[in-house]
């Protein structure tokens, strides 16, 4: 058994699925990776096809055993997109539905009924969480919904209904182990973030019964073994699942205090280590970050929709899309660069309303501010320009949060590449950024939690796994400049509002 040294970590996001593949050294040693196809059949839908995450998942991790040998492979662990929710029948196993995106804004006039109700002072005291649609809950009682005899059959368990880990565990062990971990749980509007478990009466209040509902155990553990996957033998533990930002938040620092974490993606999600559940910010989501099964770790989260994806939006209306990946990173670094500043335009991209700390569904998308000077390199760095405006607006909600510290914003995910970017994330909030050296941080993350497990270590022995950062030096000078931007971005924030 000791040459089992390799954990695949299985990092199935919202455009690829990815398995990377760490050594006992925690060294990248295979990294393979398939892109996922996102649809929008009517404006607000998002959706995917369930079958495609798993085919993906599968084709990813066969590969990566492939390549590192079947018999070095000691676990796998598993992070997910998060909120995207999927149905499927538990006596076949098929979807009963397409797995409704985390982006997805369907159930929007449902989650207002709640508010008009008066619900959402119980369902942020209870799970932490404000009303709105980005989480599982809405997704779930529009599935049971608009599936024929889907409450009564979700009732009597014939129905299953779960965040992407437990969809994903389902099929890699063929149906024997339906299990979610506590900060997928947590995502869903359904589970008491105090004890951990699902709420009695959150699940009265959406109408999801407790027996479609996955088992929540510790987010480092056995959670089952893999049986009857082509192209992956049976029998490898699978021994983590968390959802990705809990992940890279977890790799970035093991939840140092003052260590904010900040996930770019096609979403961002900027979450803060602290004490305790208890948050008076309406704004702000708390959360549970992971449950190594000794601890149970708090994070503080605001949720973006729209970050990556509305450089990705911007750049096939200015089109850029049509060049190759190198090409598009290269422009990317390279337009903004090229012009002062925006001219005075500034995106605001809720092209499925706005998230943290806003949580306005009804906003729509702006590019305020054109004139006839406005040419594409304007517009690309106005998009640019967005990511970093919407993080700091996260961030200046929890400064309002008793205990609060920001001693640096630790950052990963694909559009921190750009140096660019990074510079002016530094220069905005007046404080560093380090980048992680490790571009996968939220597979690594899944993966060190899969090696404490495996290895009986504390999450202090695992500070030797932790990657390098580059960190980006704020100019205080420039800091104080762009609060003045800053104040005119949230001017064009109000007017998407209206």
């Amino acid at each position: 058994m000791s040459n089992k040294d390799i954990i695949i970590a299985l990092d199935e996001g919202t455009t690829n699925a990815k398995a990377v593949a760490f050594d006992a050294a925690g060294q990248v040693v295979a990294s393979f990776s398939r892109a996922l196809t996102i649809q929008t059949p009517r404006e607000g839908w998002v959706e995917q096809p369930a079958e495609l995450l798993i085919e993906a998942s599968r084709e990813v991790i066969a590969r990566a055993i492939t390549t590192v040998g079947h018999d070095r492979v000691a676990a796998l662990a598993i992070s997910n997109q998060r909120e995207t929710v999927v149905g499927w029948y538990r006596e076949t196993g098929q979807p009963i539905a397409p797995a409704l995106s985390w982006q997805c804004s369907r159930t929007a006039v449902y989650c207002h009924q709640l508010r008009d109700n008066g619900d959402e002072e119980q369902i942020k005291a209870v799970t932490g969480l404000p009303v709105a649609p980005l989480f599982s809950a809405s997704k779930m009682r529009w599935l049971l919904d608009n599936t024929p005899d889907g409450a009564s059959r979700a009732a009597r368990g014939e129905i299953c209904l779960g965040t992407v880990d437990s969809w994903l565990l389902w099929n890699l062990t063929q149906g024997r182990c339906f299990y979610c971990d506590p900060a997928n749980a947590a995502r869903t509007q359904l589970m008491d973030v105090q004890t951990g478990e699902w709420a009695p009466e959150m699940l009265s209040l959406f109408g999801i019964p407790r027996a479609a509902l996955p088992n929540i155990q510790p987010s480092s553990g056995l959670f089952g073994y893999t049986s009857g996957c082509p192209a992956i033998p049976d029998g490898i533990p699978v021994m983590a699942m968390i959802g990705d930002s809990h992940a890279a938040l977890f790799a970035h620092g093991l939840g140092a205090e003052g260590c904010v974490k900040a996930t770019y993606g096609t979403g961002s999600s900027v979450m803060a280590p602290v004490n305790s559940a208890q948050c008076d910010i309406a704004a702000l989501a708390t959360t549970v970050a992971w449950d190594d099964g000794k601890k149970r770790v708090y994070a503080l989260e605001g949720n973006i929709p729209h970050t990556g994806d509305a450089v990705a939006w911007m750049a096939d209306s200015t089109g850029l899309s049509a060049l190759s990946q190198a090409e598009l990173a290269h422009e990317l670094n390279t337009l903004p660069r090229s012009v002062e500043s925006t001219l005075g335009v500034y995106f605001v991209p809720a092209l499925t309303g706005l998230g943290a700390p806003w949580w306005d569904e009804n906003a729509r998308g702006v590019i305020h501010g054109l004139t006839r000077g406005v040419k594409r390199a304007h517009l690309i760095r106005a998009a640019l320009e967005s990511i970093t405006y919407q993080i700091a607006d996260v961030v200046q909600a929890m400064r309002a949060h008793p205990g609060f510290t920001l001693n640096a914003l630790m950052v990963d995910g694909g559009p921190t590449k750009n140096d660019w970017l990074m510079q002016y994330q530094a220069d905005l909030l007046g404080c560093p950024v380090m980048r992680s050296d490790v571009t996968e941080l939220s597979a690594m993350g899944a993966a060190l939690l899969a090696r404490k497990a495996l290895s009986h270590l504390t999450t202090a022995e695992l500070r030797q796994y932790l990657p390098e950062h580059m960190t980006f030096t704020p100019s205080m000078s420039r800091h104080a400049r762009l609060q003045t931007r800053w104040q005119a971005w949230q001017h064009a924030v109000a007017l998407a509002r209206k």
